[in-house]
């Protein structure tokens, strides 16, 4: 009777030990979702922002027509993609496109001391703070989950939780554009 008890007792303890495990790691996923919304949440402002900014930039710059067309190129990828691996590559295409755009706008004094231009450089200037705090946010939370389904006992559940991949900065990020006038 004792042994029956013992076995009972250790079975219910195993339970409760997967109940527990399994409601961290759905924890873990929800957390990770939440924050590529905060991401989402801080791109869609960045991405309403642009066309006032590109209208902008073409009252003084009319004639730097390939650098606003890839600017709205990399915004339309950005608002087409459907999946979080696809956003974060036309977002790191953005933010390129972006820099090329505000190097463009050094050459322009009038454009520099435009007071809407001013106001949207900040905005998007604090966007980008923004995204990337929340990519930081985001790696870690991923990070967080990543390693508690690839160690043990969380690995025991792994099957039903996939990892997620990290936001990785763009191919190139750190070296800054060339504005060339020929």
């Amino acid at each position: 009777m004792t042994v029956a008890i013992i076995i009972l007792a250790i079975v219910v303890i195993l339970v409760i030990a997967a109940i527990s495990l399994y409601n961290n790691l759905v924890k873990l996923r929800n957390r990770v979702d939440n924050a590529w919304a905060q991401i989402d949440v801080q791109l869609q402002r960045r991405l309403d922002l642009i066309p006032n900014l590109v209208e902008t930039v073409k009252g003084y710059a009319s004639h730097e027509r390939g650098t606003l067309d890839e600017v709205t190129a990399a915004r339309a990828a950005v608002m087409s993609a459907t999946t979080p691996a696809d956003k974060m590559a036309a977002d790191n295409m953005l933010t390129t496109t972006l820099k090329s755009l505000f190097a463009v706008a050094e050459a322009y004094p009038d454009l520099k001391a435009n007071a809407n231009f001013q106001q949207l450089q900040s905005q998007l200037t604090d966007t980008e703070d923004k995204i990337s705090y929340m990519r930081q946010s985001y790696n870690d939370t991923v990070m967080t989950y990543n390693t508690a389904i690839q160690t043990f006992p969380g690995m025991l559940l792994a099957g039903v939780f996939k990892p997620r991949q990290s936001f990785e900065a763009a191919q190139g990020a750190a070296v800054p554009p060339q504005v060339k006038f020929d």
